[in-house]
């Protein structure tokens, strides 16, 4: 099961390569700039197909073959990828003409960072209790009060698409609305960083205090929200995954080259569980390439979503296990301005323990496969969640 790459794809590869070659490597650049750096040689949207919107345009296996290089070479994190990989793909399946034209040649050049407005206080993985409300004046505008968490780079964004209740009398998946809302909005915008325990911040709250957004920027249409929100949670998980596990495949050399310098491969459970791990990626690599291009099949996302978070959170775990009680001491000294500072592993581990719970915990994929897929009877309403 794996890719036959042609002549014309090995020609790809080749121009890729050159060109990340040249471009990462010794650079200060800050990642606003590395996206129109991106933009302007046209590796945003490769998969977007013909449109005018400033990509160039590349076939399924040319979009795999650019995400396994640019992961490969160690090029920097994307702030842009929300943009690309969800906004991009839900706009040219639901978005207007119009929306089309706006936004998509500004997130193909890098300009314009978007985030995502999906998970509530009490609305995490159940995005059908949404509460953040929007209300439509005479002038067609709307006024969005509520709070969003959990938004991966909205700190750096310029746009945020939101899940919103457009309709004050809806409940459950009724009434949502999907709204693109400008995030330079003094006053009526805040965003607040959450400190996680690896003492970095890329999670945010935000919140909407009457922050306005035009009638012309509701996605598919007024209170159509809930079908354009689960189109674009099937986007999630694309070329974007087989990139992803070349990443993890790198990971899991680091942790193996690690147990033979410290002799713990010499455990039987530990060697036991280092061949699971490469098992398991080898798994998950052939069912993303099952999946890959396929469209109508409801369990796909929830159970690459399943396979790689428990992957990597044991992953993360055999580190610790590998290192032993040298895996609790810090790279460097304390001190009060700087009271703890992790190593990769160890960074690893504790943001590792998020990877079953964001995106949609284990327990609700489950739900999805066992009702979407298996046709089982739906959970009784009020029960545990």
């Amino acid at each position: 099961m794996e890719f036959g790459f042609t002549g014309e794809d090995e020609a790809f590869r080749s121009e890729a390569r050159g060109w990340l070659a040249a471009h990462v490597g010794g650079r200060s650049e800050d990642r606003r700039a590395w996206e129109r750096t991106l933009g302007k040689s046209g590796w945003i949207g490769l998969g977007w197909g013909e449109g005018g919107y400033g990509n160039r345009t590349a076939t399924l296996t040319q979009q795999v073959v650019w995400a396994e290089e640019y992961v490969r070479v160690g090029a920097p994190s994307r702030s842009g990828h929300i943009g690309e990989n969800l906004l991009g793909p839900t706009l040219l399946a639901h978005g207007s003409e119009e929306q089309k034209a706006r936004f998509l040649p500004a997130v193909a050049a890098g300009d314009e960072l978007w985030c995502q407005g999906y998970s509530e206080p009490g609305a995490g993985s159940d995005l059908a209790g949404v509460r953040t409300r929007a209300e439509r004046g005479s002038d067609g505008t709307y006024r969005v009060t509520g709070q969003k968490i959990w938004t991966s780079l909205a700190h750096e964004a310029d746009w945020c698409f939101v899940l919103v209740r457009s309709d004050p009398g809806s409940r459950r998946h009724h009434g949502l609305s999907f709204l693109l809302v400008p995030m330079d909005q003094p006053g009526r915008i805040e965003v607040r960083p959450i400190r996680q325990m690896t003492g970095t911040s890329e999670f945010n709250e935000v919140f909407f205090d009457g922050a306005c957004a035009r009638a012309e920027h509701v996605v598919g249409g007024e209170g159509d929200g809930w079908r354009v929100a689960m189109s674009l949670l099937g986007f999630e998980r694309g070329v974007s995954t087989l990139a992803q596990q070349v990443g993890f495949a790198e990971e899991l050399g680091r942790v193996v080259d690690l147990a033979v310098a410290t002799g713990a491969v010499r455990d039987a459970v530990v060697r036991e569980r280092l061949v699971r791990q490469w098992a398991e990626l080898r798994v998950m690599r052939w069912n993303a390439l099952r999946t890959l291009g396929r469209s109508g099949d409801a369990g796909a996302p929830s159970v690459a979503k399943m396979l790689w978070g428990g992957w990597h959170q044991r992953l993360g775990e055999l580190a610790m296990l590998v290192r032993g009680a040298a895996g609790a001491v810090g790279p460097g000294e304390w001190s009060a301005s700087d009271p703890y500072e992790l190593d990769e592993s160890q960074r690893q581990f504790l943001f590792s323990r998020a990877d079953t719970i964001y995106g949609g915990s284990d327990q609700i994929q489950r739900t999805i496969i066992a009702e979407r897929v298996l046709g089982l009877p739906r959970e009784p309403k009020g029960g545990a969640v």
